[in-house]
């Protein structure tokens, strides 16, 4: 220091700005450790359900269309209500 022109540097002075310095390092320290950690946890919670709710999503899309071939044929109805193609006697 006293090369570049601070004689007369007072060493309390330093010390006391050194400590402040290293105050506020511990005290941002105690704030961003636990955020970053209660960050961490709730990203992997998101990705597990991220991952799960895709496995979910492909279950579906793919045992759909194969369980509508594994299923027997509709019969198509052929009339409405009342449409009787039998012949039969109509209840007279």
């Amino acid at each position: 220091l006293e090369g570049a022109g601070l004689d007369q540097l007072d060493s309390s002075k330093l010390s006391e700005g050194i400590w402040k310095a290293l105050l506020t390092t511990a005290a941002g320290l105690l704030i961003a450790v636990p955020t970053m950690a209660g960050h961490s946890y709730l990203a992997s919670r998101a990705d597990h359900m991220r991952l799960q709710m895709s496995d979910a999503i492909t279950r579906v899309l793919t045992e759909a269309p194969s369980s509508e071939r594994s299923a027997p044929p509709r019969a198509e109805p052929t009339g409405g209500a009342g449409d009787d193609q039998s012949g039969g006697s109509g209840g007279t």
